[in-house]
């Protein structure tokens, strides 16, 4: 899988930061973030169920930049 590094957390202390790749071949985001807790989790399932092959993320809001120029290289708009 050819994934083009966009960016990471830029307050990084160079250790298990969040990070966003691009795969070219398919125009998917990966994200590596960290793990939510089980309360974030809860409230996300009050929206609906968490399938088993599906997570849960956090990403700090200054990463916001970084998650825009992903969906630029993907080569789509960010969809409301």
């Amino acid at each position: 899988m050819p994934l083009k590094f966009v960016g990471i957390d830029p307050f990084t202390n160079g250790d298990n930061c969040p990070t966003v790749w691009v795969d070219e071949k398919t125009s998917e985001i990966v994200i590596q973030g960290w793990t939510a807790d089980p309360d974030t989790r809860r409230e996300c399932l009050a929206t609906g169920p968490i399938p088993d092959h599906e997570t849960v993320l956090r990403l700090p809001a200054r990463m916001a930049p970084i998650l825009k120029e992903a969906c630029d290289v993907a080569g789509g708009p960010i969809v409301q």
